[in-house]
């Protein structure tokens, strides 16, 4: 039986860390996807230099079917290049950050290694309170780090909010399908990006 230091030093939270090919594959594929999303729609925001995107519907889509793991790693870095790609550069390490912890936070309430049905109340609550990081992370970064002033960030923050909005709702009307879909035409996707629950649990017994 496998040791608990060893499963600790391949997985976070039953995820498993993206070190087999099949893992780095989805998180590049995902990472993607987030990366047209978010250039698919630009609205420029003069008062800050940063841009209104949908782009945050891949990110918690990404998380909401694969984890925390996956859904951080994708969001952050398909966030982050989009940014470079549309002329933001200066914005790309704060993205990377932001959006990685919008990912991160959608998967670790989600939670999708222990989702037992399509849906369930857990996901409404991940893609809320991850839009909501979002939000503020992107206000704290403009007030506090690019120094751009309260008056300016507040002109961003509706964008945002609306952008996290749409973001909620897109990825939760998807999100069943999506779950469905990868179930049927390939049941086995599951078993490399985390750990099944009985798996682990005879594991730490």
């Amino acid at each position: 039986m496998e040791s608990k230091r060893s499963k600790r030093n391949r997985d976070f939270l039953g995820y498993y860390l993206p070190k087999n090919p099949f893992s780095i594959a989805i998180t590049s594929i995902f990472a993607a996807l987030t990366c047209v999303l978010t250039m698919l729609i630009s609205i420029p925001v003069p008062a800050t230099g940063g841009y209104i995107n949908i782009g945050d519907v891949g990110v918690m889509l990404t998380a909401l079917i694969f984890g925390p793991v996956i859904g951080s790693l994708a969001g952050g870095i398909g966030s982050a290049l989009a940014d470079i790609f549309l002329g933001y550069p200066i914005w790309a390490p704060a993205t990377f950050i932001v959006k990685g912890l919008e990912g991160l936070i959608v998967g670790l309430i989600a939670n999708p290694r222990k989702v037992r049905t399509y849906f369930n109340f857990y996901d409404i609550i991940a893609v809320i309170i991850g839009g909501l990081t979002m939000v503020f992370g992107y206000f704290i970064v403009e007030v506090f780090i690019f120094n751009f002033g309260i008056a300016a960030a507040l002109v961003e923050l509706p964008g945002n909010l609306f952008q996290s909005i749409i973001g909620a709702i897109i990825s939760i009307s998807f999100i069943v399908v999506l779950r469905i879909v990868i179930k049927i035409s390939n049941p086995q996707v599951f078993d490399l990006i985390f750990i099944p629950i009985e798996i682990d649990e005879l594991g730490s017994s």
